[in-house]
């Protein structure tokens, strides 16, 4: 093999091909070490002190209204064969509950996260395809036609678990009841909103949904889903939006509406309150239990003591090993320098 054959596979001779570019590498000696640990420490414990102190400041109200005790006032609910029941849950703020306030219903022991159950929807049907309102996907199996073979709109498992359950809260003001307005526009994420679902072209909307039947376990279909506000229909439902967000753990709850206008937009005011609910959703058969969830945020979101407590953690971890290095490095380190 010729001089010329052997060098014309030769990298080009560069910094980059020859590997020749300029590297730092930094020279961690105990000079430096240690005071970064102590640095590091010092701020995760600043930051995980007003985390902390921020989480301890939300306010937080629940009240679980499974219904399974026999001196709940809901406990006549649970009763499959009683229909469109409501029960009253009674409490008392004795100091103002500030605003906004958000109101959460919390589920337990559903799990939303199994595969089977994520995969059952069909995607085109939900962005108003209405080639799939005839047609749903297989996906959606056993709930994709109904006993007539008519087909599902919308198709599939979370749908058709769709939580149901009603709120309305009241202020108790002088032997009589207050309505405290709750807003639910904008609950549901912008992506999902303005994106991700759609509802068909049709006008009016009801006519896309002809030859079709709603889900099994819906008391109503999809485009009558809000009664008041024909705006918030179909596939872009706010309520049906956050439920198809699914959770990734079996306890979570979900945002139902916000605390935010009239003389209540500051927040509750110390008093006597009636939460009147319309107990829809059973949970009774896979051990469930259900709650309304009252609460405000701050900076850092919802009340999360964990992340405050992370913080404290990890820079006292910090602190500690600057503390234990330096003691080495007296004992090693400074007889030999001297």
């Amino acid at each position: 093999m010729s001089k010329e054959e052997n060098t014309a596979n030769r990298p080009d001779n560069t910094a980059f091909t020859q590997q020749r570019l300029p590297a730092w590498q930094p020279m961690l000696s105990a000079g430096i070490v240690i005071p970064g640990f102590v640095i590091i420490g010092v701020a995760f414990i600043g930051i995980g002190v007003a985390l902390f102190v921020t989480s301890q400041n939300i306010q937080v109200l629940e009240k679980d209204y499974t219904g399974i005790e026999t001196n709940s006032s809901c406990f006549k609910c649970t009763n499959p064969r009683v229909k469109n029941c409501n029960c009253t849950i009674n409490f008392s703020l004795d100091k103002l509950f500030e605003g906004p306030v958000f109101v959460y219903y919390g589920l337990s022991n559903y799990f939303q996260n199994y595969r089977k159950y994520g995969a059952s929807k069909d995607a085109a049907q939900l962005t108003g395809d209405l080639a799939y309102f005839t047609e749903p996907s297989t996906s959606c199996v056993p709930y994709q036609r109904d006993a007539k073979n008519k087909p599902i709109v919308p198709c599939g498992s979370i749908a058709n678990s769709m939580f149901n359950d009603t709120f309305k809260l009241f202020q108790i003001v002088n032997s009589g009841n207050v309505a405290v307005p709750l807003d639910g526009k904008g609950i549901a994420w912008w992506t999902d909103y303005n994106i991700k679902y759609r509802n068909p072209t049709t006008n009016p909307l009801k006519n896309a949904f002809n030859d079709t039947v709603k889900p099994i376990f819906w008391p109503r279909p999809a485009y009558e889903l809000d009664t008041t506000n024909a705006a918030n229909n179909g596939f872009i439902n706010q309520d049906f939006l956050v439920w198809m967000r699914r959770s990734a753990l079996p306890n979570f709850r979900k945002l139902y509406r916000r605390i935010t206008e009239g003389e209540y937009a500051k927040g509750l005011p110390a008093g006597d309150y009636a939460l009147v609910i319309g107990y829809n959703y059973p949970v009774k058969a896979f051990d469930g239990r259900k709650k309304v969830v009252f609460s405000n945020v701050s900076w850092m979101g919802g009340k999360n003591q964990f992340l405050g407590i992370a913080y404290l953690v990890i820079g006292s971890l910090c602190v500690v090993m600057s503390i234990v290095m330096l003691i080495v490095y007296a004992k090693f380190k400074f007889p030999d320098e001297e």
